[in-house]
């Protein structure tokens, strides 16, 4: 006779048939820092999955253990449908994983390095070879071969990376924060390579705390603080989920600033985020629900603000970011995260080592 968990293991296995990941409240704890705290996830295949989150939220620990490096402490998590802590080897030969820091060796060339790991995976010589000039010139560092990657700029040892990581074209590749640090031209290319990646089949869960980032690549995002997935959507859906529009406002004035917050808060009955920038404002519409609805609100706010005498040099309602479903979410913005919280990612990070 089966027992209850055996019974819930036979049901998930029949839930992954079409899912490249899927966990049930996983858990990993540092000491008193619970680091992952029960989260669930269910990714779909031959897309981009994003797990959007602040640094130390739990987004590397989780990934680390999807990945067969670290041992969970609780739930069930299951890739292809194979258990990570019963079938570790069956994960790990449909995975592959780029980490946040570049793996490869910095005295070899782009070249050595490619062909060192290509025979390390088991290709002869002269295939090893040849898959190694055939990644190189696709990702643009055919040039740079032969140089040493010492010698190499950020985004390039970042390319160098991902195309390390699908020397054989993994099922699942694990993408953790792979612009971190890079200028926007090289984060560019990078976006490019996961999007050519995904078009050849594999599946990317990509973890990331850029917001833009997310939006631009995913097709669905878990967004996680904390250690716990707090919202699970498309970026449309999450966006719809804090409000119907958001008002953008940029004044003439910084001294205004005060004045048109109360105005707006007011007139569009909602918060108003003042922003970074000394003369902007930020308000989100949530009455109505509808784009008609957030548009009619809007244009009576313009009209407030003008009879107020408040001098508006750009004006704009557009759909909430990501960013402000974060604040909404949390209450903080992504940037910040909490010092325990980070210390048990370096922890998961050494233990993995």
């Amino acid at each position: 006779m089966e027992t209850t968990e055996e019974k819930g293991a036979a049901a998930m296995s029949e839930r992954t048939a079409e899912l490249a990941i899927e966990t049930s409240q996983l858990v990993k704890t540092f000491g008193d820092n619970r680091a992952v705290d029960g989260i669930d996830l269910a990714v779909p295949t031959g897309a981009v999955y994003g797990v959007l989150g602040p640094n130390g939220a739990g987004k590397t620990t989780t990934v680390r253990m999807l990945a067969t490096l670290l041992r969970p402490d609780g739930g069930q998590a299951r890739v292809f449908g194979h258990d990570v802590l019963r079938e570790p080897n069956a994960v790990r030969s449909r995975v592959s994983l780029t980490g946040q820091y570049a793996s490869v060796d910095e005295d070899l060339t782009g070249a050595e390095n490619l062909v060192l790991l290509a025979r390390l995976l088991g290709h002869r010589k002269p295939a090893a070879r040849d898959r190694a000039a055939a990644l190189l010139a696709a990702f643009g560092l055919e040039e740079a071969a032969d140089r040493q990657v010492k010698n190499y700029s950020g985004g390039m040892r970042r390319r160098l990376d991902i195309a390390a990581s699908i020397l054989n074209t993994p099922d699942l590749l694990f993408l953790d924060e792979p612009t971190t640090g890079l200028d926007p031209r090289s984060r560019s290319q990078v976006w490019d390579i996961v999007r050519a990646v995904v078009a050849h089949g594999t599946t990317v869960l990509l973890t990331t705390q850029y917001m833009e980032e997310a939006d631009r690549l995913a097709g669905r995002i878990a967004v996680i603080d904390h250690g716990k997935v707090i919202a699970e959507g498309t970026p449309g859906e999450l966006k719809s989920s804090v409000g119907a529009g958001a008002v953008h406002v940029r004044l003439r004035e910084a001294w205004q600033r005060e004045q048109a917050r109360q105005v707006l808060a007011r007139t569009l009955d909602a918060q108003v985020q003042l922003d970074a920038d000394p003369v902007a404002l930020t308000a989100r519409i949530m009455d109505g629900g509808t784009r008609d609805r957030a548009a009619a609100q809007a244009s009576r706010a313009l009209a407030e603000l003008d009879e107020a005498g408040i001098t508006v040099d750009d004006f704009s309602l557009g759909q909430p970011s990501l960013d402000e479903v974060f604040l909404a979410l949390t209450g903080h913005p992504a940037e910040q995260a909490d010092d325990s919280e980070q210390d048990g990612e370096r922890e998961s990070v050494e233990a993995a080592k």
